[in-house]
């Protein structure tokens, strides 16, 4: 038996590499450094095993990376301006006179050695740069072979690899969340005149936003609580300041408009703060953190709240509440939810219910399932958003969904794809902008079929 299944493996193998007819060889090591400082390009080999003569293997034979992109010292003497160097004093083909050459960046092929004569109004071309020359003075781009070759984040020339919203080389913006916030608070009167708190945004931060149209001035303290952009009653001069390991550019215009931004990411905690002087139309503000950083940033703020009332009966057309409050004098007991009403989770069913509730919906999306998490005495589930049905809101590609609860309804399983019809959810102290799936929501596993019923629904809502 033994024997026979090695031999099975054998055939197989001849049979694949028969189909295969080629196949390259695992890559070589990377070369030495082509400079030591200033940017240069190192390569590895790899080798093509054919099965057939003639047969070749698609791809290629050689591959690139960029290495010692640090500076030079100062005083230092550019690549190209070196090749250039190199034909000082040199006869040039039918013109005998000698002529000291230097770079010269404005010819069409940024690839060739073209080097301006010193004092004249002529440049010549000898031929290709080396490789591992830069592009031009501006760009990370590097030429091989006579081409410009783009660098991908992960130092691979001719690599389409970008890095993503969250700076991940090659990710799929899936390891950090974006954050859109408007600081709504009202001033009293005898407010005005005076700083105000408006948002924490947390270390790690990245695509940091910050917007005001009014007359009130923007306000920067550092994770020292030192303000550093229009702080002790003085406004500081737009511009770019050096702030917290990245750039933070301060626009502020004739008409009211004002802005911090920054790509970050932040090494420090900044404060956003506002010098008021009249009333707060809302200042709005945005940022993507950290997956792991998102959770301590929540706690900041206060879970899902509304004002402590009598309920009754449930009404489906609004929230449902994180506390009932039962009035049994002579004290006023607050119960759980997630404590005393734990039944079975009720499911939508027909097709008068999905029309009903997809056109109340603000969103009706397919989702996967990354993971779950009780906080308080809510359910957060962390989803990827794959497409969207219906979104009256913006959505990203990957968002928090709250569950007013921990009952587990609506029934929803880790790694598992959902059409779920949810609403967007403001809370009582215009602190928190988020999904909200209610526990009767439609909630269905996504199928083709399910597909097919979801995409002429919205000729139904009026």
């Amino acid at each position: 038996q033994k024997l026979l299944t090695f031999f099975t493996l054998v055939s197989e193998n001849i049979f694949q590499r028969q189909l295969r007819l080629s196949e390259w060889s695992q890559w070589g090591s990377w070369s030495s450094c082509s400079s030591t400082c200033g940017g240069g390009v190192s390569f590895r080999l790899r080798r093509c095993i054919r099965f057939s003569e003639g047969d070749t293997c698609a791809g290629d034979q050689r591959q690139y990376k960029t290495c010692s992109m640090e500076d030079c010292p100062p005083g230092s003497r550019d690549f190209r301006q070196v090749q250039c160097s190199l034909y000082n004093n040199k006869p040039i083909l039918g013109n005998w006179d000698r002529y000291q050459w230097v770079p010269f960046y404005g010819a069409p092929n940024v690839c060739d050695l073209n080097c301006l004569a010193l004092g004249h109004n002529f440049y010549y071309t000898f031929g290709r740069v080396l490789d591992g020359t830069s592009c031009s003075q501006e760009s990370e781009d590097i030429c091989i072979s006579g081409q410009c070759l783009k660098v991908g984040c992960d130092g691979i020339l001719g690599s389409n690899a970008k890095t993503d919203i969250c700076g991940v080389c090659a990710g799929w913006n899936d390891s950090c969340v974006f954050i859109r916030r408007i600081f709504q608070a009202t001033f009293p009167p005898s407010g005005f005149f005076g700083y105000k708190n408006v948002t924490r945004i947390p270390a790690g931060a990245t695509y940091i936003k910050v917007t005001d149209h009014s007359r009130n001035f923007l306000a920067l303290m550092n994770g020292n609580s030192h303000y550093v952009i229009n702080g002790n009653w003085a406004i500081d001069w737009p511009g770019v300041y050096d702030i917290a390991g990245t750039k933070v550019h301060y626009k502020r215009s004739a008409d009211n408009y004002e802005s911090f931004e920054a790509s970050g990411p932040t090494v420090e905690d900044l404060h956003i703060m506002v010098l008021s002087q009249e009333q707060n139309p809302g200042i709005e503000y945005e940022f993507w953190l950290p997956n792991d950083r998102y959770t301590d940033y929540q706690g900041d703020y206060s879970p899902l709240r509304q004002p402590l009332s009598t309920v009754i009966e449930a009404d489906s057309s609004v929230p449902h509440l994180p506390w009932i409050q039962t009035t049994s004098p002579p004290h006023t007991k607050l119960i759980p939810v997630s404590k005393c009403h734990c039944r079975k989770c009720k499911k939508v069913k027909g097709r008068s219910h999905r029309i009903r509730q997809y056109c109340r919906s603000d969103f009706v999306f397919r989702a996967k399932i990354h993971g779950k998490k009780i906080v308080g005495l809510e359910t957060r589930y962390d989803v990827l958003v794959k497409h969207t049905y219906k979104n009256n809101f913006p959505i990203v590609h990957r968002e928090y969904i709250w569950v007013s609860g921990t009952c587990d309804c609506p029934e929803v399983l880790e790694k598992r794809e959902y059409v779920l019809m949810a609403r967007r959810h403001v809370n009582y102290e215009h602190t928190l902008n988020r999904i909200l799936l209610e526990q009767n929501s439609y909630v269905k596993l996504w199928s083709p079929r399910e597909d097919i019923l979801l995409r002429d629904l919205n000729k139904h809502c009026t």
